[in-house]
């Protein structure tokens, strides 16, 4: 989980998810939407792969990314389930609890 969180750290990147959540793109087709060198635009892909946020694909000379959504999921799940703010989390296990109990003691179960 911390690779996604260091990945998700630069705005770059985060830019990038967003891009690649309407549709795959090429690394040329990325690149332009950003004012670096393509080497930078490389490590950066090279994090977010790393991260297993992205895929790519090679096609001839060209390179296609795609996102991966579940891994960001399921890092974002762990994230909130640190806090308790998860639908799996104790706290949140123990108020619905808390809530059935009293529909219970009113006769509404």
């Amino acid at each position: 989980m911390n690779k996604v969180f260091k990945a998700l750290a630069d705005p770059t990147r985060r830019r990038v998810l967003q891009l690649l959540r309407e549709r795959p793109r090429s690394a040329g087709e990325l690149s332009d939407h950003f004012p670096v060198s393509k080497p930078t635009m490389s490590a950066h892909f090279a994090v977010l792969q790393e991260a297993g946020l992205i895929k790519s694909e090679k096609s001839g000379r060209t390179i296609v990314y795609r996102l991966v959504m579940s891994v960001l999921e399921e890092a974002l799940l762990g994230f909130a389930q640190t806090f308790g703010w998860a639908p799996d989390s104790e706290r949140t296990s123990r108020v619905g609890n808390q809530k059935a109990a009293k529909r219970l003691a009113k006769g509404e179960a």
